[in-house]
């Protein structure tokens, strides 16, 4: 016997669109992440955590963003040069961004 389950498909992973709320906006993809400015470049990912480090013409280039998925609808983002350091600081609040409605 089969069951079909309709409604939206969360997984555990940190996969899909974040926004931030002042309107920032990411994507990760696996490896892959789309940045707040639109630029596509590779990360360190794992199921639950991601990392890249911010490019160039970008705010906070060269510093690394570090990203906690804590549940299936919110990410702590931390933003600096060392995972030790910036586990001291508050994290920004991101969360799974909203599908638009037609």
């Amino acid at each position: 016997m089969s069951c079909l389950v309709w409604g939206p498909a969360l997984a555990d992973a940190i996969d899909g669109d974040w926004c931030a709320p002042d309107g920032r906006h990411l994507t990760i993809d696996g490896a892959r992440v789309t940045t707040p400015a639109g630029r596509r470049l590779e990360g360190i990912y794992s199921r639950h955590n991601f990392e890249y480090v911010v490019p160039a013409p970008e705010p906070a280039s060269g510093q690394t963003v570090f990203m906690v998925l804590r549940n299936e609808t919110t990410v702590h983002l931390r933003l600096g040069a060392d995972r030790a350091a910036v586990a001291q600081l508050p994290p920004q609040i991101w969360r799974r961004c909203e599908r638009p409605t037609s």
